[in-house]
């Protein structure tokens, strides 16, 4: 979750960038990506309000956006992959203006009052996340403003999930996590910072689009994309492509989630897709059994799809 001074912050940067382009933007980005760093570290001992010192800009960006991370040292030898095919994605919501359920709509105000206060967060392994790039391996600009959302699931329980995003993975094939996850009771963990990136979906792209953060693998959405997963049900633990589904319990905080990160950035809805499409391997299919139709009307209500 985006803690509130922050994404103030971010969105009066936003307004203020509106109609700019190139290294502005790039640079801007960066900005908040330390502002966010900075915040997310201010439960351990380096809390800023704890220290005289106020960084400038250029130490904030400093932070950021110079130099090149270790594991894109070396890549001037290496030969670029090829950009992925698109593969045409039609959102499941469609716009709706008219036909708002009254009662979602009156349940999901009355959730929303408190909701900030009941999303919990909890701290996850370093290994299993990392910072957005706004250079590739061969240090030309790449965007790293999250602009899309992709749904998963967990495949076993909640608990199951943050454990391994707790273990330290020091092999780059063994590293997962997801943003925010969602309990079959409605419960919202955040593990990720939105402004770091999740290491949610692998060989992966969207509309074409992918991100070539690491020489040594192909590229993934990781890098502008928002991971958020939700609790299989126990009958899905087994396998098999379908399973009883999900709560709503979960699809109310799906909504109250995604409402979140449209507004805060500026996502549009046909953005929201599945691991299932942008993963390249063909060997992801999850969510399973998820219902767009539950989705929509909690949108619709939301005043999201209008």
């Amino acid at each position: 979750m985006v803690r509130d001074p922050l994404t103030r912050r971010f969105k009066h940067l936003r307004r203020r960038l509106e109609g700019r382009h190139g290294i502005l933007a790039i640079g801007s980005f960066g900005l908040i990506v330390s502002l966010s760093s900075v915040i997310w570290l201010s439960s351990s001992d380096v809390a800023l309000t704890q220290s005289h010192h106020q960084p400038s800009l250029l130490e904030l960006l400093d932070q950021v956006t110079s130099g090149t991370p270790k594991q894109l040292d070396d890549a001037s030898n290496r030969m670029r992959p090829d950009p992925p095919e698109s593969t045409a994605w039609r959102s499941p919501l469609t716009r709706q203006c008219k036909g708002i359920d009254d009662q979602i709509r009156k349940r999901l105000v009355k959730l929303k009052s408190s909701f900030k206060q009941q999303r919990e967060q909890i701290a996850i392994d370093p290994s299993n996340y990392g910072k957005r790039y706004s250079v590739n391996p061969w240090k030309d600009s790449i965007d790293p403003m999250p602009r899309m959302v992709v749904l998963h699931e967990t495949a076993n329980s909640l608990t199951s999930a943050i454990n391994t995003f707790k273990t330290p993975h020091p092999n780059d094939h063994d590293q997962v996590s997801y943003h925010t996850l969602i309990g079959m009771n409605g419960r919202v963990v955040d593990v990720v910072d939105p402004l770091h990136r999740a290491y949610g979906a692998g060989y992966s792209a969207f509309l074409g689009e992918w991100a070539v953060t690491n020489p040594e693998f192909m590229g993934s959405v990781n890098n502008f994309a928002l991971h958020l997963s939700l609790e299989t049900p126990p009958d899905g633990y087994i396998g098999g492509r379908h399973h009883s589904g999900y709560t709503e319990q979960q699809y109310d905080a799906l909504a109250l989630v995604l409402e979140d990160w449209m507004e805060t950035f500026r996502i549009p809805s046909e953005a929201i897709t599945t691991h299932q499409h942008v993963d390249l391997g063909g060997e992801r299919g999850d969510p399973r059994s998820f219902n767009w139709k539950k989705l929509q009307v909690r949108m619709a209500a939301l005043k999201r799809l209008c």
